[in-house]
């Protein structure tokens, strides 16, 4: 999967499941092209997301729940994903 459609659909996913004000994904894939366990096709995303419905939760809690919803693209695409909640 190209990035623009790995981000088109992390935001897809996360908006049908959690109430979300506003997302903002980077590519951070460029970071950690050098290093030996890069793969091609597997990325690394920042995910900055501002949710009342996840600020509610511990962050323990609302990590779980992103990883759940995004848990086939962080098992095919996804290398590392940082997320940040606001």
């Amino acid at each position: 999967m190209e990035i623009n459609q790995l981000i088109l659909s992390i935001k897809e996913k996360l908006k049908k499941k959690i109430l979300v004000e506003n997302i903002d994904i980077e590519d951070k894939t460029f970071l950690h092209k050098n290093h030996l366990n890069h793969q091609i096709g597997k990325y690394h995303i920042k995910l900055k997301i501002e949710s009342l419905e996840l600020k509610k939760l511990s962050k323990i809690d609302a990590t779980k729940k992103i990883y759940n919803i995004l848990g086939d693209e962080i098992r095919k695409y996804i290398h590392s994903i940082q997320i940040l909640i606001n």
